[in-house]
């Protein structure tokens, strides 16, 4: 899938504190979406759809979040921008392949 996912120190800390923005949200570690990127059956769009600057989308399982995670990163460099635990049209994305 995608290896050379990274993440900048601000942008960890702002997935690993989604609960503060986000009222019942799942706070993110970035360990989690590295294993995500790495997921097999993981999807990755690229560029995704959704984005007006040319990011990544990548949907995941994560083993020790215990749960699929979307992530949105840079195109080219694949610098972490934001992360979430998946649902809706992403989880069903995940859940209908194969």
């Amino acid at each position: 899938m995608l290896d050379d996912l990274w993440w900048r120190d601000e942008d960890a800390e702002y997935i690993r504190r989604r609960s503060d923005r986000y009222l019942g949200a799942t706070n993110i570690e970035p360990e989690w979406t590295l294993e995500a990127a790495a997921d097999p059956r993981g999807i990755v769009h690229d560029p995704d759809p959704k984005s007006r600057t040319g990011a990544v989308r990548i949907i995941g399982f994560s083993s020790s979040a215990g749960f699929v995670i979307t992530v949105i990163a840079t195109g080219g460099t694949h610098a972490g921008v934001t992360a979430w635990k998946s649902s809706g049209a992403d989880l069903r994305d995940y859940e209908g392949q194969g």
